[in-house]
């Protein structure tokens, strides 16, 4: 069957990135803006992290934002829930610093745009662990709008995240495709590759920011830099 729709990862993919320091940049702004309101910066994280993990263990009962919410509050007080608009501050300004630990390759841009332009339907699958705000701004350090991409997953409008297989479902259910006829674009091989394949959707590894901490076996995958990739559609 022919492919007629691109899911795209984005950190680590479309974005540059060193994981570990983009986490550890960030977090170290998130803990500096909530300082002045009391919040510990090592509990404010480890409660971060709390919400992270209910996201990604959420069971598609309730939005990725009201499963981090939820156990934020539990363990912050349920006063925290008010400093949302805080939180959204942050995104808007102290987070853009973020970007200098971030790279940017401009054929990542220029390939979503030449893959669209060639009739391809594209996504952004980025796993919805921010606010739209945030993944709003990375997508805009990788050159790209987020309105070039037919949908943008973020934490409040997905139910599920990554490893889980029913995230990528959810998204072909969204846009009305089928595994098929779709190919997954990732530099992740526990989180773009093995539940893409568990669905019969084909993929591509993405090695520049290459994730694989299991040490999986990843021969098995098309695989290399934005030159192979483009190969690979035939660009």
């Amino acid at each position: 069957m022919k492919i007629a729709t691109v899911l795209f990862d984005l950190d680590g993919t479309l974005l540059p990135m060193d994981q570990d320091l983009f986490t550890k940049t960030y977090f170290k702004g998130l803990a500096k803006k909530m300082m002045p309101f009391g919040y510990d910066p090592e509990q404010l994280i480890a409660s971060v992290w709390a919400g992270t993990k209910a996201m990604v263990t959420n069971d598609g009962s309730r939005t990725c934002e009201e499963a981090f919410w939820d156990k934020f509050a539990s363990l912050l007080g349920e006063d925290i829930r008010e400093k949302e608009p805080v939180f959204a501050d942050f995104y808007a300004n102290e987070f853009q610093s973020v970007q200098s630990v971030c790279g940017c390759n401009p054929e990542a841009a220029k390939l979503v745009r030449d893959l669209k332009a060639v009739g391809y339907r594209v996504v952004l699958a980025t796993n919805p662990l921010f606010p739209a705000i945030a993944t709003e701004s990375r997508t805009r350090w990788a050159g790209l709008e987020p309105d070039e991409f037919e949908l943008v997953t973020t934490y409040e409008n997905s139910r599920f995240c990554k490893p889980n297989p029913a995230y990528y479902q959810e998204i072909l259910e969204k846009i009305g495709a089928i595994p098929e006829e779709c190919i997954m674009v990732g530099n992740e091989v526990k989180e773009d590759m093995i539940p893409t394949a568990k669905l019969g959707m084909p993929n591509f590894l993405l090695t520049d920011c290459l994730l694989n901490k299991d040490g999986l076996v990843i021969s098995a995958y098309p695989q290399g830099g934005f030159a192979q990739l483009r190969a690979y559609f035939g660009l």
